[in-house]
């Protein structure tokens, strides 16, 4: 998968990023939304756990200091991920891309939190009283999201991403994201 995403990663100097997930929902959507957020450890041994939660976190130190916000944050990817049939490095290029890991932040369109996700989704899927600046909140959206888009897009990442960012038809937010997994969030 790695090398597809390396075969379509084309250079691009545009930095104007726009707010992701700006497409009102459907109702297929909002369903699956409302069943992510329902629903209730991703890692198939702790071996396992213990080599990409060492690795990722080494990554991602010079970002976020806090050991234990660390953790979370790369737990909840992998979980939400691989529970959307994503892999977690993607979305952590995403959240690079997005909010550079800031839980906190805010776009100029009110997206908001890690994935920055816009706040009418939580009305969407009755949810209003939902805190998207919480990290398992917003990553478990954002992936539910980008599955949701990547299967409309029948498997084209490049145009599940474009939709997810709101971008549709451009290439330099794709790109964006296809650059920063493969120079920080490569696999081992």
């Amino acid at each position: 998968m790695l090398s597809a995403w390396l075969g379509i990663l084309l250079c691009t100097s545009v930095f104007n990023v726009m707010a992701a997930t700006m497409e009102r929902p459907d109702d297929t959507l909002r369903q699956i939304l409302i069943e992510a957020i329902n629903s209730s450890d991703s890692f198939s041994d702790r071996f396992e756990a213990e080599v990409w939660l060492t690795d990722m976190s080494s990554r991602l130190q010079k970002r976020i200091d806090n050991p234990k916000e660390r953790l979370k944050i790369l737990r909840t990817v992998h979980y939400e991920a691989r529970r959307a049939a994503l892999e977690p490095e993607l979305i952590l290029a995403l959240i690079e891309v997005e909010s550079n890991y800031d839980r906190f932040a805010i776009s100029s369109a009110g997206a908001q939190g890690l994935m920055q996700i816009m706040p009418f989704w939580l009305d969407e899927i009755g949810h209003p009283q939902d805190n998207l600046f919480h990290i398992g909140t917003n990553i478990r959206l954002g992936c539910t999201i980008l599955s949701y888009y990547l299967k409309r897009e029948k498997g084209n990442l490049f145009k599940a991403l474009a939709r997810y960012n709101g971008s549709v038809g451009k290439s330099w937010y794709p790109n964006r994201i296809y650059r920063a997994l493969t120079k920080r969030w490569y696999k081992q």
